[in-house]
């Protein structure tokens, strides 16, 4: 399993938020997502938005702790990167 998270440094509607991603498959992606109770409303393109209450969750279920610009670039290596031009599909 390779899925990742950034830290809990993004704010939005008063709270702050992680980007879990996986780099191996949207579907791997999904799965780890419901395992830890995020909502699917969460996924956007090609991550979940994370709250911070969820981080230490994520964590303990086998998210690798990695830095913004890691995650970014183990996303992009693995083919899954979707830029916002791109069609929110599954």
């Amino acid at each position: 399993m390779a899925v990742l998270i950034d830290p809990p440094s993004w704010p939005g509607h008063g709270r702050l938020w992680s980007h879990l991603v996986s780099d191996v498959s949207y579907a791997e992606l999904h799965a780890f997502a419901a395992r830890i109770g995020a909502p699917r409303r969460g996924f956007d393109r090609d991550h979940y938005d994370v709250p911070s209450e969820l981080y230490a969750e994520a964590v303990r279920a086998g998210a690798e702790e990695v830095g913004s610009k890691e995650l970014l670039r183990r996303l992009k290596a693995a083919g899954l990167r979707r830029p916002k031009r791109a069609a929110n599909v599954d």
